[in-house]
């Protein structure tokens, strides 16, 4: 892990720094040794307002509320305004405000995003704040701390670590007289007991996610994968594989299951996405299995308890798996007190008390302390449980984790939306979507990360 905390340093440069204060704000601003540049920053205990921003469910706005009160009664001085949303439509507003320099001050960040705000410069470089300490990542994995760093700057710290798995209903299956996943099924297998579900509820039962198979690249990602190749190639400038059959072989399982009423079609799925993850028909114990990353039980056990963990299927192809980030905390260039907000950031890694507020619902916290924490605690959930042992099971089959998608992901992620979602109209035969997904990708890709 680069650059550990520089503690002497520190303490030199302080000596050596030239301060002044401003008469009309009453804030610091000092030379920058390096730059010449002139930083401001609010003296310790002056009142800071942070404005935050973030995603998830009515679960997550409630408790990171709570969260955020913890933090203001123990740091005075400290305000929050929050800003919670969805996951739909979240990344369009980010997208807005960073082009009008008015992004939030920490902003929840995806790892599909995080190269693409970083390229544009909309978030700060958060390195020197781990040089000195201020976020400790002492006891964060290196592999995992490095998704962080875009283009040789710290552009987010992870706070989780998340990996796909099969959510499913145990009750659902049982009462379709279908067989329970298996950490060696393979899709065959996946389709037969979603099949037999779909019979016995009328309803699909093959869910993915509550964007569908098609929302973002994620499970796509996993079957290109599968298939020994990776979905972007190392300078992000176009796809990672030439074969199109990889891709039309994925919109075809889905075409095949959506018209066998197997999974939802294009109606259904728009209905799903509209009532949250706590009403999706395998929580309210009308389907039995969803595709999503493997701490989506812990998210919704408020709602449902029962739900449990499988391997994806076939996952021990190819080393298909992968451990991401669940998601960072980035820093806006643009905000004015950047490092009263390297300081929340770091409470949320390393904090005890931080960590039994979140309970692990954002994913497998980073920190190993505090993993050993929650763990030793005795505190913890069944579905808590199953994540992190979710996560020690995939990690043995898993592989490693790619670089951060390329910029412009969020036109590729349309791009194969519009393809996917063809294919599932019957506007386009399964070759056609994927020869059309091919023609967007390169031309969106190269022109977001070829060399200028």
């Amino acid at each position: 892990m680069k650059n550990r905390v520089k503690k002497l340093g520190a303490m030199f440069l302080a000596g050596t720094m030239i301060l002044s204060m401003t008469a009309c704000s009453g804030k610091t601003e000092s030379k920058d040794n390096t730059s010449g540049e002139a930083k401001v920053t609010a003296p310790e205990n002056e009142p800071v307002t942070i404005k935050i921003a973030w995603w998830g469910s009515d679960t997550r706005h409630k408790y990171t509320q709570e969260l955020l009160d913890l933090y203001s009664s123990k740091n005075p001085n400290v305000k929050f305004e929050a800003s919670p949303s969805g996951w739909d439509g979240y990344f369009e507003k980010l997208s807005t405000q960073a082009a009008s320099g008015s992004m939030p001050d920490i902003v929840q960040m995806d790892y599909l995003y995080i190269s693409t705000y970083a390229k544009n410069n909309s978030l700060a470089d958060l390195q020197e704040f781990v040089d000195s300490g201020v976020i400790n990542v002492s006891n964060v994995d290196e592999n995992i701390l490095n998704t962080g760093s875009i283009g040789g700057k710290t552009a987010g710290i992870p706070i989780s670590t998340a990996i796909l798995s099969t959510t499913y209903n145990p009750s659902v299956i049982e009462a379709a007289g279908a067989k329970m996943p298996t950490d060696d099924w393979t899709w065959d297998d996946y389709i037969e007991l979603n099949t037999k579900v779909a019979e016995k509820m009328g309803e699909p039962s093959a869910l993915v996610s509550i964007i569908g198979p098609f929302g973002d690249t994620n499970p796509f990602n996993y079957w290109v994968r599968q298939n020994g190749k990776a979905l972007f190639n190392e300078d992000g400038t176009g796809l990672g594989f030439e074969d199109d059959a990889i891709t039309s072989s994925y919109f075809q399982m889905w075409k095949d299951m959506s018209d066998a009423n197997v999974a939802p079609d294009m109606d259904e799925q728009s209905q799903i996405a509209s009532v949250g993850k706590e009403a999706l028909p395998i929580v309210t114990d009308k389907a039995a299995t969803t595709i999503e990353w493997n701490n989506f039980a812990a998210m919704v056990k408020d709602s449902n308890d029962s739900l449990k963990l499988a391997l994806m299927p076939s996952a021990s192809e190819n080393d298909a798996l992968w451990l991401k980030p669940g998601m960072f905390l980035s820093i806006a260039e643009s905000s004015k007190v950047k490092e009263e907000c390297a300081k929340f950031i770091d409470w949320v890694i390393n904090s005890e008390e931080a960590n039994d507020i979140i309970s692990g619902e954002r994913g497998t916290p980073v920190s190993s302390a505090i993993r050993d924490y929650m763990i030793k605690k005795g505190t913890m959930t069944a579905q808590q449980i199953d994540m992190f042992e979710y996560v020690s099971k995939a990690a043995k089959v898993a592989g490693a984790t790619p670089a951060a998608d390329p910029s412009g992901i969020s036109e590729v992620n349309e791009a194969f939306a519009n393809a996917g979602n063809s294919v599932l109209y019957g506007q386009a035969t399964a070759e056609e979507g994927a020869a059309a997904f091919r023609k967007q990708a390169t031309e969106i890709l190269e022109r977001n990360n070829a060399a200028k």
